[in-house]
């Protein structure tokens, strides 16, 4: 295999171990060096024209790391950048999806219906208090609010930050299992009847669409694999 191929190639692997939600001492050691870092933070904070604000960066890990946190943890957010990563050459702006993955799931309260309202503000305020432009803030806060997943006909950088976050949904079975169960342990409040309703009508929203990936390059690299595992998941639920 060619080296850019090597390339994609681990660092799918990578993420995929992400998305398992444990990590061998490779990846250990990867995330410390590479992974949702203040290096990394501050760099796509200076290709966006703005300060790096390295207190709004220790605010977000924080968010991230909470212990109420199973699935939307930091693992997600290091596999959602890593995905990015091996998908750049298909974003047009990419350090504003970036900034927009960094915020996607700051806010998560799953007894909350404005987390992704919440979140899109928090990175639209920082963005104008940073510097950044007015145009740059207002993508970077429609991304974010992409990732509600209730709007159909999304494209270019919108569509493809909504497809990074849905990944998991075409990892192998292992990571997708995990990633069930790990949003069940979330919603530990709800009760089993409620769950598996509620559970069972968001994933067949997924698979009532035509595609469920908005990107040509996400949707050859995961749809089929996320199809199955959808199916086989309401399957489970029933």
């Amino acid at each position: 295999m060619g080296q850019s191929v090597v390339k994609r190639f681990d660092l799918l692997t990578f993420a995929n171990a992400l998305h398992f939600g444990h990590r061998h001492p490779t990846a250990t050691a990867m995330i410390d060096s590479a992974i949702a870092t203040s290096d990394r933070w501050s760099a796509r904070c200076l290709r966006l024209n703005m300060a790096a604000d390295q207190g709004v960066y220790r605010q977000l890990i924080k968010a991230w790391s909470a212990r109420a946190r199973h699935y939307h943890a930091l693992a997600h957010l290091e596999a959602c950048l890593v995905e990015l990563d091996s998908v750049r050459s298909a974003a047009i702006r990419v350090a504003e999806i970036e900034m927009a993955l960094w915020f996607h799931d700051a806010i998560y309260k799953t007894y909350s219906k404005t987390n992704e309202e919440r979140s899109a503000e928090w990175a639209r305020l920082f963005l104008v208090k940073a510097g950044a432009s007015s145009d740059v803030a207002q993508r970077v806060q429609r991304y974010v609010l992409a990732t509600r997943h209730t709007a159909d006909g999304l494209s270019g950088d919108a569509a493809l930050t909504v497809d990074i976050d849905l990944s998991i949904l075409g990892m192998p079975r292992d990571a997708y299992d995990a990633f069930e169960r790990n949003v069940r342990k979330e919603y530990w409040w709800v009760s089993h009847q409620r769950y598996v309703h509620g559970r069972a009508a968001i994933l067949q929203s997924f698979l009532d669409r035509p595609f469920i990936y908005g990107t040509p390059v996400m949707r050859e690299r995961y749809e089929n694999a996320a199809r199955d595992n959808i199916k086989r998941a309401i399957a489970e639920l029933a």
